[in-house]
């Protein structure tokens, strides 16, 4: 599916394909192209009009491409990914990836499914398009993006709240479960923070300036979305820690509980044993053994050194 929408001196117009090459002879209207789910013909439609290298178009079709920024005669192309929760699966993320092709008067937006930050894009566009493709093309490539970034945000607060869950429930009713999920946001994290690493560093590029189609105006926004990438990367790292401390506390808890019961175990094993050795020896077959003194003595040592055992224990902290 492919959208197409210019700015230009008669205002905001939306329409398909066939408005491309009226816009690209009229020097004064900036174009926004959104593909949705691309086939290669239509790529290869699109590389016809506006020059596109085969490679970038072999990028569209093949997804799982690493964050990067790469320059071509008369734009740039640029790959961006994002994630939101999976509501299907707990602790799942969906990976969005977002190819760019910007120059000083279009952009091209493809992406395999709805996206988004491509939606938020739309909508401020609809409702100020002076604000957004009246600034330059640049300054809408900046408005997805911004968006596509901050859309890891409820992605991060998720982890936190389910860590903060998992923490309560290790020191309330610790089970094997808990390490499981545990090893799956860790993961997660791994996952997200391999992804956004690289990431930061072509929004860096963006950020500092010196990149064709981006203006000095705009290279003050991209800042803004480096910032928010700092942070969310700095928010990862903070939560895988707080994983690998939630694994150890429970590690921790059940070393301890495995320690109380290994204690009370002993506790009674050491109980009765003097028992079973006075049990056993006055259960000897010799008849002065059977007289009633020997017999109540026996009785007398199988009471009191119990007793006397548990008294020692609480003495000292055993028990």
């Amino acid at each position: 599916m492919i959208r197409v929408r210019t700015h230009g001196p008669r205002g905001l117009t939306e329409g398909g394909l066939e408005l491309v090459p009226a816009v690209l002879d009229a020097t004064a209207d900036l174009l926004w192209v959104d593909v949705e789910a691309p086939t290669e013909a239509e790529l290869e439609q699109l590389g016809k009009h506006f020059g596109l290298h085969r490679l970038e178009i072999e990028d569209c079709l093949h997804l799982d491409q690493r964050p990067k920024l790469e320059e071509y005669p008369g734009h740039h192309f640029l790959v961006m990914q994002g994630f939101t929760p999976d509501l299907s699966a707990k602790h799942e993320l969906l990976m969005h990836e977002l190819h760019l092709f910007l120059s000083h008067r279009w952009l091209i937006t493809v992406h395999e499914s709805a996206n988004e930050a491509i939606g938020h894009a739309r909508a401020r566009l609809a409702a100020d398009p002076l604000a957004v493709l009246g600034r330059g093309v640049d300054h809408l490539a900046y408005v997805i993006v911004d968006a596509l970034v901050d859309l890891n945000f409820p992605v991060l607060d998720r982890f936190n709240d389910a860590l903060d869950e998992l923490e309560a429930q290790i020191f309330l009713s610790p089970n094997p479960a808990m390490l499981q999920e545990a090893f799956v946001l860790k993961r997660n994290l791994v996952h997200v923070r391999r992804v956004l690493s690289p990431q930061r560093d072509v929004v860096g590029l963006l950020a500092k300036g010196g990149v064709g189609p981006v203006s000095d105006k705009t290279t003050v926004y991209f800042r803004d979305v480096y910032d928010h990438l700092v942070r969310i990367y700095e928010q990862i790292d903070a939560a895988r820690d707080l994983v690998g401390n939630a694994m150890d506390v429970y590690l921790s808890v059940i070393a301890n509980r495995t320690n109380d019961v290994t204690k009370q175990l002993t506790i009674f094993a050491s109980i009765f044993m003097p028992l079973s050795f006075i049990v056993g020896f006055f259960g000897q077959n010799f008849d002065v053994l059977g007289q009633p003194p020997f017999f109540y003595g026996m009785l007398v040592l199988v009471l009191a050194l119990p007793a006397g055992m548990f008294m020692w224990f609480k003495r000292n902290g055993w028990w």
